[in-house]
Parts: structure tokens; sequence; C-alpha cells
């Protein structure tokens, strides 16, 4: 009875286990309710605790129905199982998909078999009359010789394959010690005694609360020993049948050579069916267990990973399986990851693909995903020829998304991506691009593509026939950034490709204004600053569709993203090509926000590269030159970002310079000075840090004129110069035939995060005007 003094009530929900219910499709949650009553003061003036279950009755299941959805939406609706326990729903959900119905020639099962139900083997003969209270009659025949110990075994295995016996022969100590000791001393002598005897504790690994039954009994790193033991021996029958088959290749007439190889083969078929049956049941154990990260380190440490990827050689589909999906659950570890990769399991994989066994082909694509995050394991994807077979699931249903993620980390390789060009996948892409009826292209389909047409050669295949219109066309429909990007990556590519968009700078133009999604804006910009195209006239284009003003306001510092300004300071870079539009540009007053834009992203590389761009291709012009260098600081700045550490932005600064530098005397000095003191910084200060004295000997000897002899001076012609001459400092930072243009791109543009190809030019070349 509760006191006067009580509070309140606490509550506590405790989730335990989940199982399936032994006739219906429903699972069983298991769950524990502590309540307390509590006093004034907070402390527990009565507390109680009792157990309880909840039936979860899963009607809509059938042979049709997804798995993985329907556990999705179990976890979702049911607030007592944390998400963290989705995958365990969906395997109890898929052994109810599966059961069969009571009343069938073969037992139910009552408890899923992990990852997959997958009885560890079939066809075993069990005694029907096996029952629990007759137990100890069993643990009795487990002494005798190897033929009772099996019979005994079998027995207490039916009774184990019943979930509701396991609590009971859990408290039958002798029974289990009887079978480990067994297990321990006999399982090299039979190989059915064996598999029973593992298949019994199998049973319990099958239930988490039982896996410290097995760790007691060590009955893990038992099986561990047995498999390694079981593939030796496989090794050594193939040693023995090489021989067999040798020795009748070198006398093809001898019969009685060819009857012993028969022999042979014929024991070896019927070994091997044991062989695989008792490995089949010892890693499906160990998969088991391997639920505890702890335990699964330890079979780590034990080389589990290699005898894994080593039985990848066999034929058996169901064994086969199982330690694709063994290895799945593995590869999510670095350390498991590279031990496979010195095992070449991409190329034993790709032995498996494709094939006719669908459970065979989902897990095998599932262990390639997680391996694909692997740089030198997508390579390798590569170089065993598995693109040809990855592209041609991609019209299969069941597999295309899985298939797809592949072939996107595999894509995010430059040197990978010319390869797809020698199989049907573009087309394939373009096909589902266009059959795509939601607004919003599926983001694995998108990158995809997008990764792909950053290649020239795919980027041909997109766009040909009406390939490149119905992108557009989508593009501007729906306003997809992510689509819109495709598009950009397929405009960088030198040649005809960027002559196909001269139909749609008008389209593109449209769409710059600040109504749109900032996002798509960026890639409609990007697009048409990839267009160097020496026909297109961006004058017209920037005035009628008034762009100078949104490219000026966009300048200022704040007034939107970082991203979006920076391409408008590429476009502005790429339209000044033309000597009217950059005149047009500079009689806006662009120079100066560029200027104050510079000294507010000053420490941006990125920034302060393409500005300076900007000022590279406004100093070929004569009207944007004066302005450039009468008008504003830009040489000044110019002069100060000379010796930066970044390469792109030194190499445009000296070639911008050096132009000003021919073209205004007064800068020009000052230019070959700055030159001329920092490369010979060094030097000045240790002359200036160095104070001489009248007693002090010359720096050079005893001869004062030393100096002035004219042979140490620089010749062009291999003669010794005229005295008087000094070596021109600034004549090494001149290009040949006054050739500026010598920064990466062969236009000069330096290169950006953005698109960056080494293996391919940046933009359409262009010519210095006189």
């Amino acid at each position: 009875m509760q006191s006067d003094d009580a509070q309140y009530l606490k509550r506590k929900v405790k989730p335990g286990n989940i199982d399936v219910h032994p006739t219906e499709k429903a699972l069983v949650l298991h769950y524990e309710v502590e309540a307390a009553v509590l006093g004034e003061k907070g402390g527990a003036m009565h507390e109680e605790r009792k157990e309880w279950q909840k039936i979860i009755r899963l009607r809509s299941l059938n042979a049709s129905t997804d798995v993985a959805s329907l556990a999705r939406k179990v976890v979702e609706e049911c607030r007592l199982i944390h998400p963290s326990k989705l995958a365990e729903v969906e395997h109890l959900i898929f052994y109810l998909q599966n059961r069969k119905k009571p009343g069938t020639k073969e037992k139910e099962e009552k408890k899923p078999v992990k990852p997959r139900e997958l009885t560890p083997f079939e066809g075993m003969e069990i005694d029907e009359e096996a029952n629990i209270n007759k137990i100890d009659s069993y643990v009795e025949l487990l002494y005798e010789d190897i033929p009772e110990k099996i019979r005994g075994s079998t027995l207490i295995l039916h009774l184990a394959r019943n979930p509701d016996n396991l609590e009971e022969l859990l408290h039958n100590e002798p029974a289990l010690g009887a079978l480990a000791r067994v297990l321990r001393e006999d399982w090299k002598q039979d190989a059915e005694l064996a598999t029973t005897i593992v298949y019994i504790f199998f049973c319990f690994s099958s239930f988490s609360q039982f896996h410290g039954l097995i760790t007691h009994y060590k009955i893990g790193a038992l099986c561990m020993n047995i498999v390694e033991h079981e593939l030796k021996r496989y090794d050594l029958w193939q040693d023995e049948l090489q021989k067999k088959s040798k020795a009748c290749d070198d006398d093809p007439d001898n019969q009685s050579l060819k009857r012993e190889r028969e022999k042979a083969y014929k024991k070896y078929q019927s070994l091997l069916l044991k062989q695989e049956q008792l490995l089949r049941v010892a890693l499906y154990l160990l998969l088991n267990l391997a639920e505890d990260t702890r335990t699964e380190l330890k079979m780590r440490n034990k080389n589990i990973v290699h005898l894994l990827v080593k039985t990848l050689d066999r034929d058996n589909e169901d064994l086969l399986v199982l330690v694709v999906s063994f290895l799945k659950k593995l590869s999510i570890f670095l350390e498991n990851k590279n031990d496979m990769a010195e095992m070449d399991i991409v190329e034993k994989l790709s032995c498996l693909l494709p094939c006719e066994h669908e459970d065979m082909m989902n897990v095998t694509l599932r262990l390639l995903l997680n391996l694909s995050f692997d740089t030198g394991l997508r390579n390798k994807m590569v170089q065993v020829d598995l693109l040809p077979k990855l592209t041609a699931l991609l019209g299969s249903e069941t597999h295309k998304q899985i298939v797809m993620c592949i072939l996107y980390h595999i894509s995010m390789d430059d040197r990978a991506k010319s390869m797809f060009a020698y199989t049907d996948c573009v087309p394939q892409l373009m096909k589902m691009l266009f059959e795509h009826r939601e607004e919003r292209i599926d983001s694995e389909l998108i990158s995809f593509c997008i990764n792909l047409a950053a290649n020239k050669r795919n980027a041909q295949i997109i766009c040909e026939g009406n390939g490149l219109k119905m992108l557009m066309k989508r593009a501007l429909k729906f306003k997809d950034p992510l689509l819109m990007k495709m598009i950009r990556n397929v405009s960088q590519h030198d040649g005809p490709l960027k002559q196909l968009f001269l139909d749609y700078v008008g389209d593109l133009a449209a769409q710059i204004s600040p109504e749109e999604d900032e996002e798509f804006v960026i890639e409609c910009l990007g697009t048409l600053a990839n267009l160097t195209i020496p026909d297109l006239d961006w004058e017209l284009l920037l005035r009628e569709y008034n762009l100078v003003p949104y490219l000026k306001d966009r300048l200022k510092p704040g007034s939107a993203e970082d991203d979006l300004i920076l391409e408008v300071v590429i476009m502005i870079g790429t339209v000044s090509m033309d000597d009217s539009c950059a005149a047009m540009l500079a009689k806006s007053g662009i120079i100066p926000a560029l200027i104050d834009l510079l000294n507010a992203q000053q420490e941006d590389d990125e920034f302060v590269c393409q500005i300076i761009y900007v000022f590279y291709q406004m100093v070929f012009h004569q009207a944007t030159r004066e302005v450039i260098i009468k008008d504003t600081q830009a040489p000044a700045y110019l002069i100060d970002l000379m010796h930066d550490k970044n390469t792109e932005i030194r190499k445009v600064c000296d070639n911008t310079l050096d132009i000003i530098a021919e073209y205004d005397e007064e800068w020009g000095r000052k230019i070959q000075s700055e030159k001329f003191r920092w490369h010979n910084s060094q030097w000045l200060e240790m002359v200036e840090s160095r104070q001489m004295d009248d007693t002090e000997p010359y720096l050079y000897g005893d001869d004062p004129d030393a100096l002035e002899r004219p042979d140490l001076f620089y010749s062009t012609d291999g003669m010794p110069p005229e005295p008087g001459l000094s070596p021109d400092p600034y004549s090494q930072f001149h290009s040949p035939n006054g050739d500026f243009s010598i920064c990466n791109g062969s236009n000069g543009r330096p290169a950006t995060a953005y698109g960056f190809r080494p293996d391919e030019p940046f933009y359409q070349a262009h010519g210095v005007s006189s």
C-alpha cells in the first residue's frame, strides 16, 4: 500500500530480445518494466519489476513483400525497438517470409539463421523419437565408439533444433561438457560427428544470450582450427588428384591408372561433400559469434579473413553465399579490408559475377560496394574487367541501385572515367535520365552522370543525337542544379562540344537573375564561363540580358555565397577576352569592385587567382589597359602578389606584370626593380648587414677593381660583353616572341578547383591581339 507522502510513480522500460512467433507471422518483442513509487524527497518507497511481451503481427507479409521496407516501417512505428536493431528485424522478417508451414515433411525452424534463412546443411537424418526426457541416455552414447557418438549427438541435435529445448539443454552441464569434449578429441576422426556437434552449438549461437556458453567451452576457437585444418586437407586432395591426372596424361593407354584416377575422384567428391557441410556449419557459428566486435577481433587475429578468401575457390553456392556474407560483415573494418586486398579478393569475386543465384549476386555486389571505397581496389576492379559485367547489370531492377553505387565510386577516379566509353554504360544512363518521371533525379544516377561527363569521350557520347538538347530542356524546365552541373561538365571540353552550346547561351543567360535559385544560377554561370568560343558576341549577350549590373552587384563581399561570387569572377574573366566587352565592363566600374573583393578575399587563393586572371585579360586591350594602369592600384597589388606561395598566382601575376611593364615605362622600372631586388635579396641583405671599416680587407680579395672585369659579365653570343653592361634580371621573365600565355591551360586560364583535369586542357585557346 502506498503511504500518504507518496508523490508520483516513476516507470522505466528496458527493451529486450526480439524473436519470431512460433506459429504466426509475427514478431515477439520482450521488454521489462520497472516501476517505483517515489516519496517527497525523491527516494523510492516501493519498486517492482515485470517482464512483458509485445506481439507485432505482420498481416501484410507474403512472398512478394519488400522485407527491407517492412523492417523500416516496424522500427519506425514501434518505439520499443531501437533503430540499431533494423538489420536484426530485417533478418527475422526474412525468416518469417520463407518459413515453411507446419505439417510439411521438414520440421519448422523457429529461430532464423543469420544473415539469411539458410540451413547450414540439408538432408541430415534426424531420429523423430528423440525426447528431452531421454537426454541422459543420449549423453551415455557419447562415451561409446564413433558410430554411437554419432547416434547420440544426432539425437541431441534433434532436440537442439527446437528453440524451446535450448533452455533445458543449457542447464544440462554434463551433456554440453560431453559434447565439447567429444568435439575437441574426435573431430579429426569423423567429419559427420564433427558436423553434428558443431551444429548443436550453432543452434545455441543463433541466440545472443547463449554466446557466453559457447565461449565457455571454447567452441569458437575450435571451429577456427577445424576450418583451417579442412582447408589444408582440401589442398592435399587437390594435389593428389593433380598427380593422378598427370600420371594419366603421361601414359594415356594405361587403363589401370585411369581406373585409379576415377576411383580417387569419386572418393574426393564424397569427402568434399562432407567437408563442405562441416565448413558451412562451422562458419555459420563463427558468423553468429561475430556479432560481438571483440570476438570478431579475436577471429581476425587468428586469420579469419585469409581462411574465408581462400574458401572462395569452392563451387558450392550455399557455402559461397555464407563466405561472402561473412566477408561483407568484416569488410567494414580497415584492417580486414586491407587483408582482403592482399589476398586479391576482387579477382576472386569477379569470377562469381554474373550468376543465376540471386542471393549470391546480391551479397557479392554488396561486398564489392564496401570494397569500392578503397582507391586501389577500385583500380583492381577495372583491371579485372568488372566494368562490363557491372554495366550489364544496370538493366536489372533488383541490382540496379547497388551496381550504380559501385560504378559511381569507380567513376571518381579520372583514369577510370575513360574506360566507361568502351561499354554501353553512358547510353543506358541517358535512357534512365530521359525516362525518369520525377522532378528530381535520383542522387545516385545524377551523381554518376556528373562524374562521367567530366571525361571528353563520355561527353561526346552524351551529346550524340539530341542528347544535349534533351538535357538542357529538362534542366531548364525543372531548374535542376545537379542536372545543370552535368551539363557544365560537358561544356568544359574543347573542340566541337563547345560549339553545341551556341544555341543555348541565351537560355542560360536568362537564368542569371536574383530571383532564381542560387545553386542553379551557379551552374548556369559556370557553364557560360566555360564557353571560350571566338564566335560568341559577349557584349551583345550582356546587353541583351542586362547582366552587367547583376555581375557588379554580386562582386560586393557578402552579397551572396562565396561560390556564387567566385563564379561571377570567373565569368568576368571569360567575357573579358572580347575587346568591346572588356571596355564595357571597365566603364561600369567593375575593376574597383574587383580590387575591393581582392582585399576582402586575400586569404582565399582561388579568389585571388581568378581576380588576377581578370586583370590579365583586361591588360590585353588598349582601352582597359589604360584603366588598369592609370586609374587603379591593380599593378601595385600584382607586385605584392608576385612572390605568393601559390604557383598559379605567381604565374598569372608574372604574365600580367610583363604586359604592364612593356606598355608603361614607369611601372616597368618598378617591376624590374622589384624582381631584381627579390632575386638578389639574400645577397643584398648580406651586404647591407655587413659594415666594413677602413682596416677590413676587401670582400673579394686585395683588388678593389676585381668586379669591373668585362669577362665577368653575361653575353648572349659567347663573347665578353662591353664594359659597363650588366645582366638584365628582367629578361628571364619575358616569353619568347612576346607570348605571355604560359599559365596552365590552353589560353592561360589558371587551374580551378572545379573540373580540374590533369590530362586535358581546361579552356579554348585564344590569340593575343597586338
